[in-house]
C-alpha cells in the first residue's frame, strides 16, 4: 500500500470535515429530536410529578385563570382531571377500611375508619388541603341526603365523625385527602366504600336540569356549559332580596363544589378559584363524558353553610 505525503493526508482530513453550515444543521436537528424526548418524557409525567417538577409545595396548586377564559384543554393533568375518582375502596396504594358499614336508618351513630399504605399500615400523615386533612362525602346511591363532613383523627390513625343516614338505602361514602409520603411527597387520593341502611329503599328521580335554585330564602344560579374532556368555568352567583349575598370564605374559598355522576357515582374533581369573580364564585370542572352529574355547591353567609343542589345533563 503507498503511503500518502504527509501535505496530501491533512488534506484528505480537513475535506473530510464537515463545513460550518453542515455543522450547524446537525446541532438544529439534535437540538429538536431532544426537545421532542422530552416533551414527550414531561407528557407522560402524572399531575403530582409534574407539580414537583415545577416546585408546587401544595398538593394542589391554586387553578388560577384570568377573567373571561374560556373552555380549554388542560393538557399535562388532563387524563387526571378528566377521570372520575371514589369508584373503590383502594387506589394509589391507599385502601379505606371502616369499622362498620351497616347504619340504623335515622338513628345518630358514629363513622369510624382508617386509611391504610399498601403495606396494610394505618396513615397517620396527611396534607391540609381546602382548609382539612380529611372531607368525607356522603350521599345515597339515588343523589340524594348528601353530606359534607370533616373527621378528626385518633394517634392510631382512625378517622371518626357523628353521621346520620336519614333514610335506608344504600349510601356512598367517599375519603378524599392527601397522604404525605416520609420523604415529603404528597399523593391525593379519592376513596369509596359502600353503607348500608336496612329498610325499604324508594330511591327518588334525579330532578331535571336547570341552572337555578332557591336555598333558605337564597337564590342561586350559574352561567357555564360543561363540556366532556374540556375545563370549563362554572360561575355561581348567590343573591339575596337585598342583592347579592354578603358571603364568607369556606374551606379557604368562598364555596365549595362537589360533582357526582348519576350511575356509578364517580366522584369528580372541581378546581375552585380562591378570591370572588365579580362576586360571583368561580370553579373549573371536567366531565370526562357525556351523562347526567349533579352539583352540590357549599357557601356560607353568617356562620351558616348552606348546599345548593344542581343536575347537570352533558351530552
Amino acid at each position: 500500500m503507498t503511503e500518502q505525503p504527509p501535505d496530501a493526508a491533512r488534506a484528505e482530513r480537513v475535506s473530510a470535515m464537515p463545513d460550518g453550515s453542515t455543522l450547524r444543521l446537525a446541532l438544529v436537528v439534535g437540538g429538536l429530536i431532544l426537545a421532542v424526548l422530552l416533551g414527550f418524557g414531561l407528557g407522560r409525567l402524572g399531575a403530582g410529578d409534574a407539580a414537583r417538577a415545577v416546585g408546587y409545595d401544595s398538593a394542589l396548586a391554586d387553578h388560577a385563570h384570568a377573567p373571561g377564559t374560556g373552555a380549554h384543554d388542560h393538557g399535562a393533568d388532563q387524563g387526571l382531571a378528566a377521570q372520575a375518582t371514589g369508584l373503590s375502596v383502594s387506589a394509589g396504594g391507599y385502601t379505606v377500611v371502616p369499622s362498620t358499614v351497616d347504619f340504623a336508618a335515622g338513628r345518630p351513630a358514629e363513622l369510624r375508619f382508617q386509611i391504610r399504605d399498601a403495606q396494610r399500615r394505618p396513615v397517620t400523615r396527611f396534607a391540609v388541603v381546602h382548609d382539612k386533612p380529611m372531607h368525607v362525602i356522603v350521599v345515597r346511591r339515588d343523589l340524594t341526603g348528601y353530606q359534607h363532613l370533616h373527621p378528626t383523627m385518633a394517634a392510631d390513625g382512625t378517622w371518626s365523625v357523628p353521621l346520620t343516614l336519614p333514610r335506608p338505602g344504600v349510601w356512598r361514602a367517599y375519603a378524599d385527602f392527601t397522604a404525605l409520603a416520609d420523604d415529603g411527597r404528597q399523593t391525593a387520593v379519592t376513596l369509596g366504600t359502600d353503607l348500608v341502611a336496612a329498610g325499604d329503599y324508594q330511591p327518588r328521580a334525579l330532578p331535571a336540569a336547570a341552572t337555578a335554585t332557591t336555598v333558605d330564602g337564597f337564590a342561586v344560579d350559574y352561567q357555564g356549559n360543561p363540556q366532556a374532556g374540556l375545563s370549563v368555568p362554572l360561575t355561581f352567583r348567590i343573591g339575596t332580596d337585598g342583592g347579592t349575598a354578603p358571603l364568607e370564605r369556606y374551606l379557604g374559598a368562598y364555596g365549595h363544589l362537589v360533582a357526582l355522576r348519576e350511575g356509578d357515582l364517580g366522584y369528580l374533581h372541581v378546581h375552585p378559584e380562591p378570591d370572588l369573580v365579580d362576586g360571583t364564585v368561580r370553579f373549573w370542572l371536567t366531565v370526562p363524558g357525556s351523562g347526567r352529574y349533579r352539583l352540590y355547591l357549599d357557601f356560607q353567609v353568617a356562620g351558616v353553610v348552606r348546599t345548593a343542589e344542581f343536575t347537570v345533563d352533558v351530552r
